[in-house]
């Protein structure tokens, strides 16, 4: 990560890279905008593209957060990358509820949160927050704490892609794997069990030096 100072975006780094459509901003199909440390998507891009925008690559930056007034106007993105961020909490989309103009993000097919922040204690949440968007079939979570055993996340591959499955019924592939059809009857069968193991995790996480962690930089900020 460089030195430079964090930022949001702005329509001169937006028309920068848009140089393979002429820098034209208000037809853009796709955009790559990661490593220039942005901490949020700003309220310039989705006003300026979000109309047209179908790919928005935002990985490597320093962002913590899904905020819904941000992410509104994006109305036919298809595949969001937001890999190598802070996030720790998907958060609000559950707010993304049918409006006079259509529903939030409803062509979102594809989310790449890996190597995110979300720990165990914001799975159930966040899982929950991304089950209203109705498009979405792939999502990647590799590499967040929530599904590292020595993080206080599951222990358990299969228990972990059950419950993902259970939360988000709509999904096709999780990380980067087909969810099958036995996969989706036994994520039925055993999501009270899970949830029972999943409240046991966080228990235990809360008690853990990396949710002192997780309070402390949640004060700062």
């Amino acid at each position: 990560m460089s030195s430079k100072k964090p930022r949001f975006i702005t329509l001169d780094l937006i028309r920068k890279r848009a140089e393979h459509n002429q820098s034209q901003v208000n037809n853009l199909q796709e955009i790559a905008l990661h490593q220039e440390e942005l901490l949020s998507i700003g309220p310039v891009l989705p006003k300026a593209c979000g109309s047209t925008l179908r790919i928005l690559l935002l990985q490597n930056n320093v962002i913590r957060t899904f905020n819904p007034n941000e992410m509104k106007y994006f109305k036919v993105l298809e595949y969001l990358n937001l890999a190598l961020n802070n996030i720790q909490l998907i958060t609000d989309i559950d707010r993304f509820a049918p409006h006079a103009d259509g529903q939030y993000l409803e062509c979102l097919r594809k989310l790449d949160l890996t190597l995110n922040f979300i720990p165990i204690l914001h799975l159930k949440s966040s899982l929950l927050a991304l089950s209203h968007l109705r498009s979405l079939q792939e999502l990647f979570l590799l590499g967040n704490p929530c599904l590292d055993p020595k993080r206080g996340g599951w222990s358990c591959k299969e228990k972990a892609r059950l419950y993902v499955t259970a939360l988000i019924p709509q999904l096709q592939y999780f990380d980067g794997e087909e969810i099958t059809k036995a996969e989706r009857i036994r994520a039925k069968q055993r999501i009270d069990s899970l949830e029972i193991e999943l409240e046991q995790l966080c228990n235990l996480y809360r008690k853990s030096q990396d949710y002192q962690q997780l309070l402390e930089a949640q004060e700062h900020h």
